[in-house]
C-alpha cells in the first residue's frame, strides 16, 4: 500500500524510532510504535514493528493481535515462531507446541526452524517436560561445528536444560560451547560458567569505597577522643 509522501515520511520516521529504541528502552521505542500504527494501520512493517514493539514490553495479546495482522497481509510465515513464543507468553504453551506441528513450520527458512525448535524447546519446559526440552533442541543445527547466527542462543539454551535437568558437568560444556560462538555477548554465558564454577567476582570500586568510609570512621573517632580530651588517642 503506497501512503502521500509527507505520511510516509512521517511514518518512516516512527518505524526508524521504533528500530533504534527497542533494544534500549522498549517502552519508548512502544510509544512510537503506537504513533506509526495511528498513521498508517494498513502498512504490513507498521504492523509488525507494532508487534515486536508490544512483545518487547510484553504486552504478548498485543503483540500477537499485530503479528497476525502482518500476516495476513503479507501472506509470509516468517512470524510464525514470534507468534508461538506469543502463546508462550499468554501462558499457553501447548498452543505454542501446537504450532510447531504446523505446515507453516516447513515453510520456513533455517533460521526460523531453529526459532521454532527454541520456542518448542521453552514450551516443553513450561509445561515441566524438561527431557523433551533437551531432546526437541538436539538437531543437526546443535551437532554441527559451525557457527551461525543462531549457534550462541540454541547451545545456550541446551545447556540451560541440562542444568535444569540435574545434568552439571554436560551444562558446563555446553556453556563453554555457547562462549566460544558467542562474538556479540548475546547470552551471558561467560557468567553461567563462572557461577557453576563457583567464581565470585568482587566489585574493587566498592570495595575502596568501603575502605574509604572505614577509615572516615577511624579518623572521626579520632576527632570525637581529641575534642572530649583535649589529647590524641594515637
Amino acid at each position: 500500500m503506497s501512503l502521500p509522501k509527507t505520511l510516509a515520511e512521517d511514518v518512516a520516521r516512527n518505524l526508524v524510532m521504533v528500530a533504534r529504541l527497542i533494544d534500549e528502552d522498549p517502552e519508548q521505542a512502544y510509544a512510537y510504535s503506537r504513533i506509526a500504527l495511528r498513521l498508517a494501520s494498513r502498512v504490513a512493517a507498521v504492523r509488525e514493528a507494532a508487534g515486536f514493539a508490544a512483545y518487547a514490553t510484553q504486552k504478548y495479546s498485543e503483540a500477537l493481535a499485530e503479528f497476525r495482522a502482518a500476516k495476513r497481509m503479507t501472506g509470509s510465515v516468517e512470524l510464525w515462531p514470534v507468534m508461538a513464543d506469543c502463546e508462550r507468553g499468554l501462558g499457553r504453551p501447548e498452543r505454542a507446541m501446537a504450532m510447531a506441528g504446523e505446515p507453516e513450520v516447513q515453510k520456513l527458512d533455517k533460521v526460523g526452524q531453529v526459532e521454532m525448535r527454541l520456542v518448542a524447546a521453552g514450551a516443553r519446559r513450561d509445561m515441566g517436560q524438561i527431557d523433551a526440552a533437551i531432546v526437541t533442541l538436539q538437531s543437526p543445527e546443535l551437532a554441527s561445528n559451525a557457527v551461525h547466527p543462531w549457534t550462541p542462543r540454541l547451545r545456550y539454551a541446551y545447556a540451560d536444560a541440562l542444568l535444569a535437568a540435574g545434568r552439571e558437568d554436560e551444562a558446563r560444556e555446553w556453556f563453554g560451547k555457547a562462549l566460544e560462538a558467542d562474538k556479540d555477548g548475546a547470552t551471558d554465558a561467560s557468567d553461567r560458567l563462572a557461577e557453576l564454577d563457583g567464581v565470585e567476582f568482587v566489585d574493587a570500586l566498592g570495595d575502596d569505597e568501603d575502605e574509604d568510609r572505614d577509615e572516615n570512621d577511624v579518623a572521626d573517632d579520632r576527632g570525637e577522643a581529641t575534642d572530649k580530651d583535649g589529647t590524641s588517642e594515637a
